[in-house]
């Protein structure tokens, strides 16, 4: 089975509870749209988690952009003589906006490991992937963590940039595709529709999976064999 989950935001205990939930096995796929770390305290953990499970797909969110940029530049050995040049006013205007977007679980939990497992962490989020598509049981799917801004039809994926797929919300009420479920992350559904608080929302050829498990409400995961939801 293909599952997809999003946003997770250091939501640990949910993410296991999830995985038992769904019964998720070597057979299966995991995709998630990004969001892993931050706002909650153990991103850093989910990630390890993912790190060892050869069939979890991670995909970059805006978060795992924004702590990838600071913790790059931070993850040496800092000295008198590249003191300037590895705390430069870019990289302390990069730590500022990140820790004021709810990065300093995921920065407190990153600098307290040791060398060799920041490095990998690193790697591992430097090689995620910025979107997916994917065909399953005759259903077309767009898998990417924020939207496609600055759309247009017939524009190839990969001339959109980062930003545009990571960052920009969706238009919900718009039909991007009329044969191909965009499938999103990023907004929780309560904003995109108040009365689907907690819920996936489905509308206009839309999957949004965001329910803002670290705002209190449940994590949720859709099978895209089934499109069954599931929820904890």
């Amino acid at each position: 089975m293909n599952y997809v989950m999003s946003d997770i935001h250091g939501c640990y205990d949910k993410y296991l509870a999830m995985l038992e939930k769904i019964d998720f096995s070597s057979e299966d796929t995991l995709y998630i749209l990004g969001d892993v770390i931050d706002r909650g305290d153990n991103g850093i953990d989910i990630l390890l988690d993912m790190m060892k499970r050869r069939n979890v797909i991670p995909m970059l969110g805006n978060h795992e952009l924004m702590a990838f940029t600071v913790l790059e530049a931070l993850n040496v050995e800092i000295t008198e003589e590249n003191y300037s040049s590895q705390i430069s006013d870019k990289v302390y205007r990069s730590l500022t906006h990140w820790t004021d977007n709810g990065g300093y679980p995921t920065y407190k939990a990153f600098t307290a490991l040791n060398y060799v497992k920041r490095k990998r962490i690193l790697d591992y989020i430097n090689d995620f992937i910025v979107y997916k598509e994917l065909t399953v049981n005759g259903r077309d799917f767009l898998l990417v963590h924020a939207g496609l801004d600055n759309f247009s039809q017939g524009k190839p994926l990969e001339d959109y940039s980062i930003k545009e797929l990571v960052w920009y919300r969706c238009n919900y009420n718009r039909v991007y595709f009329e044969d191909k479920y965009l499938v999103t992350g990023h907004t929780p559904t309560f904003y995109i529709d108040p009365s689907n608080k907690g819920r996936i929302y489905r509308k206009n050829f839309h999957i949004a999976i965001d329910c803002g498990a670290v705002f209190g409400n449940p994590l949720s995961c859709i099978c895209l064999d089934t499109l069954e939801e599931y929820y904890v």
